[in-house]
């Protein structure tokens, strides 16, 4: 699959996707215009800040709430290579995966990552490596099925491409 490489964007527990993409904006399904409103009910700075290939890091389930997969497209259009938090909700997990963002849990990596630190996340291996602080973690790397539906950037590419 590949790498991210990325500044590190740090938030707390229980991430909800109603502060991901708040839920005025959804009568938008355009990836780029959520992009502009993401995380802005947490972080008012993030989509000014955030630069392709940054990664957020999370505590415990992040993606909580509702099931709209407009949270995880709205991260991915920002730019944001990589989510890695100590637990998921198991529906934005699913979305996450569909759209192609890539996500790891890893609960050491959640808890030894600080907002700011720039992190390289290996997706074959599942080596999250902290470059600010010199500390590695090992994450669940993705079976390779998931890794094609991600390289495919989605669930509907790759379906698509095997069609072919």
């Amino acid at each position: 699959m590949k790498k991210a490489v990325g500044t590190v964007f740090k938030y707390g527990d229980n991430v909800d996707t109603d502060v991901i993409i708040p839920a005025r904006y959804l009568n938008s399904s355009d990836p780029a215009e959520l992009a502009t409103h993401c995380m802005e009910d947490i972080d008012k700075t993030f989509v000014d800040r955030v630069k392709k290939g940054d990664i957020i890091v999370a505590d415990k389930n992040f993606g909580c709430g509702s099931s709209r997969e407009h949270a995880p497209i709205a991260i991915k259009a920002a730019g944001v290579s990589c989510v890695i938090a100590e637990t998921f909700a198991r529906i934005f997990y699913r979305n996450a995966i569909n759209i192609g963002l890539p996500i790891i849990e890893c609960p050491e990596a959640a808890k030894g990552i600080e907002d700011g630190d720039e992190v390289e996340v290996d997706f074959d291996s599942g080596i999250i490596t902290n470059k600010t602080k010199g500390t590695q973690f090992k994450g669940q790397a993705f079976p390779p099925f998931m890794q094609q539906i991600i390289a495919a950037e989605g669930l509907i590419n790759y379906i698509n491409s095997r069609e072919k």
